[in-house]
């Protein structure tokens, strides 16, 4: 057991060597509060909920009841990358706690749930003490400075971004800045919640101080990462994508965050209730189901993801779920086998991931709402550039390629062999940031009745990237539940 947990931390270990080292007495760092930073990926195997378990115990255990320490904090962001911060008193205490970490056997199992090939540990002398406590939310950036910058200089301006702009902003509760022993540069802030920092992200970047402020930083070093406090009640988002991951780990508690009593099914191929999920289950082949969510989203009471499966053989699907009172309450979805890259050679779920202009997703979904009356309903092709980016349209459809040319001749081949693609009702439009999702009803192909859910991302006001699934819906007869498909 302790050699596995040596084993893990020798990939952190060149990232503070050199803090271990040389004359005591002449290190900058001995005599200032460390900021201690580890960010790394858990096992795939391992449950989010049993993580976040064990590492408060690995805090109130080990980690709090060692000599100099001030704080610890574990997050994670919204890919499922992890942050461990501890602040220390002295260089000479994190040292002592990191050996005593890597000799000790009651935090084996906690390591083991590491993936150490992803683990990268640095530390930082700090300008001031943490006293952010209520923070639920924190941004770490790192970097180095561009070639001759006047640290004097340097230290004002990276003041003044606080004094300017940051510490006006709602939600804002502290801003620590630092460096390693090698001058690299780490700026932590706080911030009471992630929708406070998330209002702040594009007014930063066009605050002149932040363009002073940036110019001073070497941008090919740079590293942010976003981060949400680990063991704060989990959002229906994270709840969501625990309870499809629970497919690989084969963890029961998920299961919890379904409403017991109530439980609606659109799945036309499993029966309503809890009871019909429960019954899928028993017919679970020797391998398992597997779940790997590539973008999950959540508009108010829902929420929705767009997933790659093994189930019942490889499938890409989107599912979206309804919370009530923070249990789900019922659930849509549409499937589709995995198929090959389309002419552009993209796949049916590559391409971007990151949200992004949240405070513009009623607009967003506005907007393509706005395309669908004009252009899907009423055929109106000549508005198409008005929603569609004619330079930027990145197209994951299986048979399209990307741009208006490739959605043309796509349309061109179905007039040609007598196939529609025709929307006849739309049910939900879904969105979050530059993403939104609409489930609609229509006819394809040769004209059978089918469920259409399309993703789009935008930009500017504008669909540049499309993804979608296209499933026939089966006839009445067939239907497992009558709750219809949506």
């Amino acid at each position: 057991m302790i050699l596995k947990l040596k084993t893990i931390f020798l990939f952190a270990i060149p990232f503070f060597m050199t803090s271990c080292t040389g004359k005591e007495s002449q290190n900058p760092m001995e005599k200032k509060t460390i900021m201690e930073v580890t960010t790394f990926k858990t096992n795939s195997n391992v449950n989010p909920i049993e993580f976040a378990t064990r590492d408060a115990q690995v805090e109130e255990d080990f980690t709090s009841k060692q000599k100099g320490f001030v704080k610890r904090q574990s997050a994670i962001d919204e890919k499922g990358n992890y942050v461990v911060v501890v602040y220390w008193e002295s260089k000479a205490d994190a040292d002592a706690s990191m050996s005593k970490f890597m000799n000790d056997e009651s935090v084996a199992d906690y390591a083991q749930m590491i993936d150490g090939s992803t683990m990268k540990m640095s530390r930082y002398s700090m300008d001031q003490g943490f006293n952010a406590a209520e923070s639920q939310f924190v941004e770490i950036m790192s970097f180095d400075l561009v070639a001759n910058t006047n640290l004097e200089k340097f230290a004002k301006i990276n003041k003044r971004v606080e004094t300017d702009f940051t510490g006006k902003r709602k939600g804002f509760l502290q801003r620590l800045t630092g460096s390693d022993e090698n001058g690299r540069q780490v700026v932590a802030v706080y911030w009471d919640n992630k929708e406070n920092s998330d209002a702040s992200l594009q007014p930063f970047m066009e605050a002149e101080v932040s363009k002073q402020f940036m110019t001073k930083m070497d941008q090919a070093s740079m590293n942010m990462g976003r981060y949400k406090f680990l063991n704060m009640e989990l959002t229906n988002k994270e709840k969501v994508v625990a309870l499809l991951n629970s497919f690989n780990t084969g963890d029961k508690t998920p299961i919890s965050y379904i409403n017991p009593t109530k439980y609606i099914q659109h799945n036309l191929s499993v029966g309503d209730g809890l009871a019909g999920f429960g019954e899928v289950m028993k017919h679970t082949p020797p391998q398992g189901f597997k779940a790997e969510v590539v973008r999950a989203f959540e508009d108010g009471e829902y929420v929705f993801t767009h997933t790659i499966y093994d189930f019942f053989g490889p499938k890409i699907g989107f599912d979206v779920f309804r919370f009530e009172e923070g249990l789900i309450v019922e659930h849509w979805d549409n499937l589709i086998e995995v198929q090959p890259a389309n002419p552009s050679g993209r796949s049916q779920t590559d391409g971007a991931t990151d949200i992004t202009d949240k405070d513009k997703t009623k607009a967003n979904k506005a907007t393509v709402e706005a395309f669908l009356d004009d252009v899907m309903y009423q055929h109106k092709n000549d508005k198409m550039t008005t929603y569609i980016n004619p330079e930027k349209y990145i197209q994951h459809n299986p048979m399209v390629a990307d741009g208006l040319e490739g959605f043309g001749k796509a349309m061109q081949y179905f007039a040609e062999n007598g196939m529609v693609m025709e929307y006849t009702k739309t049910h939900k439009i879904l969105g979050e940031g530059n993403f939104v999702l609409v489930m609609s009803e229509g006819k394809f192909g040769k004209g059978e009745h089918t469920a259409f859910y399309d993703l789009f991302r935008l930009e500017n006001g504008q669909i540049v990237e499309h993804w979608d699934v296209i499933a026939p819906i089966p006839p009445k007869s067939e239907w497992k539940n009558n709750n219809g498909k949506f």
